[in-house]
């Protein structure tokens, strides 16, 4: 195995966000894109720190009401909780939430707990398509796999938190979705000056995949959800090689419960974070061929010449540091919230040759085979165990949209955060990894042991939603957010109904296996 050294030129930017004049040195540590890779797999245990970049001081403080709490619970990993319910009775919330529960903090070495070590690795899928993921734990044998895709525009480092914490007692995933973060291409798929042509050099500066006609190995690539829940299978069954409990937030979230609907064998449970419930605007070929052919592009390389001009207009903008800066302005309800990494990373991928027509290739590729709302009933089909973990605050996927998803999957437990915005897992990592831990925890003990939240309450009171406020130390102070839980609706002959059959659907596979 073979450890890559990545290297680049400094550069500096100067941003102004809502609060203050940023200016900022991105590439204080070296760039992680190397200029190639070996077959198979490589990996480097550094995960470089970079000097700190947050927003202007500005906490979002739960209301005083819910500080005038009497008890007081502290967790160290163990996990509880269930409850039913819908937005609509958020105001009989059970305020036996009159508890207070002090949540564990993120292993920062302050409290003398360390985070597991990261390894930063490349596998080759196909040729010339290397996919970069990130892991940690792997020495935690016996110990459940857990895998996280990102959302648009990022990759594995923003779930870094989720893979230091966790990594301690799981083994550890993070992906990056070809055509994002780090998985973009190495090569030209497009060369818009052929190698070997006349005396000229290719401008390395220059955009990638703005030429006339596409190499062999880039003539079928379409960055796709339909790519990348492929590219999620191989990478299970090649990398990981057992089954994940799968989490995705944002479009990670789309993707992750597309491909639990389709390889349910592969999957033990999909927690979605704040996932958008559709992705895509083109018809689907296979779904909608005749409407399909109504649309000459969707996604190929090489651009027609139009999506060419249109994409450098729109790359101009959305790449520009100002405007990513804004963004996570919107996205994140805690502005106090450390965001040097998530902008320094996202200013690094925009600055790759090919990420301006990786991004022309993602917004004009297809939908997905089957929907969202499919793919839900299609896990739910197949016993697929969903949870729903949502940031309140989020100014996309607004809160409506996990309860939707809550009224078509009414056993799934849902809890919603606030305050949290659309990328809970890093504004609240404290409090994501709780929720995670005791829902692995509750399936792994085949529900002997309570889902987070609930071990104090006796099943009479499973019929009303429950609140509480969460507690935890974040550099040496404390925050706080109140968790909604609304749980499961199933009637006991419904459960009763559902074991019958998982019990005839063993006897059939043994059956078969007999044959």
């Amino acid at each position: 195995m073979e450890v890559l050294c990545y290297g680049s030129t400094p550069c500096c930017q100067v941003v102004q966000t809502k609060w203050k004049l940023v200016e900022k040195n991105f590439n204080s540590r070296q760039s992680r894109f190397p200029s190639f890779v070996n077959h198979g797999i490589s990996c480097s245990n550094t995960v470089p720190r970079i000097d700190s970049m947050r927003f202007h001081d500005r906490s979002l403080s739960v209301p005083e009401e819910s500080r005038r709490l009497k008890s007081f619970r502290v967790y160290s990993g163990t996990s509880d909780g269930y409850v039913i319910g819908s937005e609509d009775e958020i105001a009989g919330i059970d305020e036996h939430a009159a508890s207070k529960i002090l949540v564990p903090g993120l292993p920062d070495g302050s409290n003398g707990e360390f985070g597991a070590p990261i390894s930063s690795c490349f596998w080759q899928w196909k040729p010339k398509l290397n996919v970069h993921y990130e892991k940690a734990g792997c020495e935690n044998i016996g110990s459940p796999n857990v895998l996280f895709l990102p959302g648009f525009g990022v990759g594995s480092f923003h779930y870094e938190k989720q893979l230091k914490d966790l990594g301690r007692d799981n083994k550890v995933w993070a992906l990056d979705f070809l055509g994002q973060g780090m998985s973009l291409a190495f090569e030209d798929p497009a060369p818009k000056i052929k190698e070997g042509e006349r005396d000229m050099d290719r401008d390395s500066t220059s955009s990638w995949g703005f030429g006339e006609e596409a190499e062999p190995w880039a003539t079928k690539l379409v960055y796709s959800a339909d790519l990348w829940q492929d590219q999620v299978r191989y990478f299970i069954e090649e990398v990981i090689r057992e089954p994940v409990y799968i989490v995705g937030n944002s479009l990670g979230g789309y993707v992750a419960l597309y491909f639990a609907a389709r390889n349910p064998h592969l999957v033990k449970g999909v927690t979605l974070l704040n996932a958008t419930p559709f992705w895509g605007f083109l018809p689907n070929p296979i779904k909608n061929p005749r409407i399909a052919k109504l649309f000459p592009w969707a996604g190929t390389f090489p651009l027609p010449s139009s999506i060419r001009r249109f994409t450098e207009l729109v790359w101009e903008k959305i790449s520009d540091p100002a405007s990513i800066a804004q963004v996570l302005n919107q996205v994140y309800a805690d502005h106090s919230t450390n965001v040097d990494n998530v902008f320094s990373r996202i200013i690094e991928t925009t600055r790759h040759p090919a990420a301006a027509a990786s991004f022309a290739s993602i917004m004009f590729a297809p939908q997905a085979e089957i929907s969202f709302a499919e793919a839900l009933s299609r896990c739910r089909e197949n016993d697929v165990p969903i949870c729903l973990m949502y940031g309140k605050e989020d100014p996309w996927v607004k809160p409506i949209w996990g309860v939707q998803v809550k009224k078509q999957v009414p056993e799934a437990p849902y809890y919603q955060i606030s305050p949290a915005g659309h990328c809970p897992h890093d504004e609240v990592p404290e409090v994501i990894n709780f929720l995670l831990r005791g829902w692995i925890r509750h399936l792994e003990s085949s529900g002997s042991l309570s889902l987070p939240l609930l071990d104090e309450l006796d099943s009479k009171k499973h019929t009303n939603a429950i609140a509480r406020e969460l507690e935890y130390i974040r550099e040496g102070s404390k925050k706080s957010v109140m968790v909604r839980y609304f749980g499961s609706t199933v009637s006991l002959w419904d459960r009763l109904i559902s074991y019958i059959n998982s019990g005839s659907k063993l006897r059939n596979l043994a059956a078969k296996s007999q044959q």
